[in-house]
């Protein structure tokens, strides 16, 4: 079951989904990384994902769903409260990105 969360001011819905993701981009010590982890919260616009590479606001991560092989590029919006020793991360899609999630619904139109 997907949870709706209450609205804030964002550009699409957010809903509380676990999906296993792999994320690459480069640490904040600029070495390269892949990591396969998972989120916390998705939307159309962007994910919340937790990390245990050290990343920075502002730089570029590549998102990509394992199952469905669909990858994406978003920026780190910002870093949360740890989360089981890991970091929370937000990021933010350029442009609308539903086909990295694997649903019919909520988020595809």
């Amino acid at each position: 079951m997907i949870e709706k969360l209450p609205s804030e001011r964002r550009r699409s819905e957010r809903f509380l989904l676990d999906v296993p993701l792999v994320v690459r981009g480069e640490s904040a010590e600029r070495q390269p990384f892949e990591e396969l982890t998972f989120s916390i919260s998705i939307s159309t616009y962007g994910a919340l994902v937790v990390l245990a590479n050290k990343v920075t606001v502002g730089q570029t991560l590549f998102l990509k769903n394992p199952e469905t092989q669909y990858e994406t590029q978003g920026r780190v919006a910002r870093l949360g409260a740890p989360y089981g020793g890991l970091a929370q991360v937000g990021i933010e899609f350029p442009q609308a990105a539903p086909q990295l999630w694997t649903l019919s619904s909520p988020l595809k139109p």
